[in-house]
């Protein structure tokens, strides 16, 4: 029986070998690194041209617009709106009514300086306290170029009533569209400052982005295609 031979390499053979594999393996790497980098420019040009909706039809409202004052409500005016920032009021059990009175009390009691432009009560009623024209005293450095809303809720961990929440979604998707604005322009008080408000959505994250979810699905099944602006 005869032995196979083995074929031998020389130095120079192999280091072209070991060249020629890792040539392939790079452009292997390269060219599935270019089919995603094309999905992905594909996907963003198909998002670019789907047809921008917007929610036209304005949620009901009980207007009960403060005092001018230097404590709530200052009158000044706002000239641009960059972000809708979402608060919690952190006085559990209390009503829409009660937090508004408590921003207009604070003309007499000087106590502190704080309003916010829309307050949704326990029960889905929205009280707008200040015209979107006009700055809020609510999130801080951002206050001139944000619209601001406060909720209401029961518990202490600042979770949002049904009704509650379903208001706040209408609300800020209308508000999104009559400020020319998409989901990624809804921020919360603790991305302005770092305070724990809404509490409830710096404690779950995942409830924060399925509220941004809600609001776009709101829009795509509310929304009308925007006219260009």
């Amino acid at each position: 029986m005869t032995k196979k031979r083995r074929r031998k390499f020389s130095k120079r053979q192999k280091k072209q070998l070991m060249l020629e594999v890792l040539i392939l393996f790079l452009a292997t790497v390269g060219a599935i690194t270019l089919l995603a980098l094309l999905g992905k420019g594909v996907a963003t040009v198909i998002s670019e041209h789907r047809p921008r909706k917007v929610v036209s039809e304005q949620p009901e409202l009980d207007v009960e617009l403060l005092s001018i004052n230097k404590y709530s409500r200052p009158g000044t005016v706002l000239k641009e709106v960059n972000a809708i920032v979402i608060h919690y009021t952190a006085n559990p059990g209390s009503t829409a009514m009660q937090n508004r009175n408590y921003f207009e009390g604070l003309k007499d009691s000087h106590e502190t300086m704080v309003s916010s432009h829309f307050i949704v009560g326990l029960e889905g009623e929205i009280v707008q306290c200040i015209p979107t024209a006009e700055i809020s005293y609510a999130s801080n450095d951002r206050n001139n170029d944000t619209i601001a809303i406060e909720c209401c809720h029961m518990g202490e961990d600042g979770k949002f009533e049904p009704a509650t929440y379903d208001s706040l979604v209408q609300l800020t998707a209308f508000l999104l569209g009559k400020f020319d604005l998409t989901t990624e322009d809804l921020i919360r008080h603790y991305d302005v400052t770092g305070k724990m408000c809404p509490k409830y959505y710096v404690d779950h994250e995942d409830a924060w982005e399925q509220f941004k979810k809600d609001v776009a699905d709101y829009i795509d099944q509310h929304g009308t295609v925007a006219e260009d602006r």
